[in-house]
């Protein structure tokens, strides 16, 4: 039986053009798209497409438009063997971390991906990333489950758990990498999965979407010099729920008295912080060091090796469901959907 896959179109630089007056690179429409990819009619799957009304660049990227793609998605989950979302890579690891919350029990591929050129220019990479996408996303095993029943990011011949990714190059066509977990897959000649890495739900059990997010959290990056003032600042900001706190090494911060206090003060009165590391690869080891146990003892959560675009999107998702900060602590800790290593 013939695969059925929804292709969903938000916009960035896979469907843009370039303006011969301004040189600048500008939205287009999909049908440009399709028109630059006659391959796609070669492709043993129904494709359908759907596009936001006004494609946008991704770093106009919001939860409410998450929300959308949830929406799109849950609405049609029935209908489609698996999805495609041709994202802006700026923020691409962001959606991909937070539609892999908001789509609980995912039992079907939806796989991002986009270009570093034009889908239009000579030398694009967006041909090969789009072609593979779909591919992947309709590959079933014999008894019809998906063989990557996961949100991932594709892109320059890698598949990546979405919320493990982040973008790496603003130039090379490898423009994500999952340094703290391994491909999900890897396409050459042919498409290579690595099954025993890939996320097993249960396929008896319902996709449960979340369309709630609640976006009072920050970030903000621990370095030499960092200024009590503004520290206390943003720990004492109103409505804050939660800090994102990107630290030194295996999760170690100055040891000054007035920062301890300061996070302190911020966990007592409710607030969640958690500790993610500055490094790209490795993992917040708060036991390790004085200087990283001093943060655990003012009640600082460990972000283990969670990328930042996983950890400010799982406090979204975790403060849009549960009011109680202390649940979303004890979430924080747990991996939800192997967002982290235990």
């Amino acid at each position: 039986m013939k695969s059925s896959v929804l292709l969903i179109y938000t916009g960035g630089t896979i469907g843009m053009r370039r303006n011969p007056l301004t040189s600048a690179l500008e939205p287009f429409d999909f049908e440009h798209l399709r028109s630059c990819v006659p391959e796609m009619e070669q492709l043993q799957t129904h494709i359908d497409i759907r596009q936001f009304s006004s494609p946008i660049d991704s770093s106009d990227m919001t939860p409410s438009l998450w929300t959308d793609l949830v929406h799109i998605i849950s609405d049609s989950y029935d209908q489609y063997d698996g999805f495609v979302i041709l994202h802006g890579t700026d923020t691409m690891a962001y959606t991909a971390s937070a539609l892999s919350f908001m789509l609980q029990n995912l039992t079907k591929p939806v796989i991002l991906t986009g270009s570093q050129l034009p889908i239009g220019q000579l030398r694009t990479d967006g041909k090969e990333n789009l072609i593979t996408s779909i591919e992947i996303a309709s590959a079933r095993h014999p008894d019809g489950t998906a063989i990557v029943p996961e949100v991932c990011i594709y892109f320059s011949g890698h598949l990546m758990r979405g919320n493990r990714t982040t973008k790496q190059s603003a130039e090379e066509f490898n423009a994500f990498e999952s340094f703290n977990y391994p491909h999900l897959a890897d396409a050459g000649v042919n498409i290579t999965y690595h099954e025993e890495r890939i996320h097993r739900p249960d396929f008896q059990k319902p996709m449960t979407p979340q369309f709630r997010l609640d976006s009072n959290v920050i970030i903000f990056s621990l370095f030499p010099g960092v200024r009590e003032d503004l520290i206390r600042h943003i720990i004492a900001t109103p409505n804050l729920r939660s800090i994102v706190m990107r630290t030194f090494g295996s999760g170690n911060a100055p040891q000054n008295p007035w920062l301890v206090n300061a996070l302190k003060q911020g966990t007592k009165a409710g607030k969640v912080i958690v500790n993610i590391s500055q490094c790209m690869q490795g993992a917040v080891e708060m036991s390790r060091y004085d200087a990283g146990y001093q943060l655990k003892e003012a009640g600082v959560v460990s972000g283990r090796n969670s990328t930042v675009e996983a950890a400010v999107t799982k406090l979204m998702y975790l403060q849009g469901k549960y009011d109680d900060n202390e649940t979303v602590r004890k979430f924080m800790l747990q991996s939800l959907c192997g967002e982290i290593t235990l």
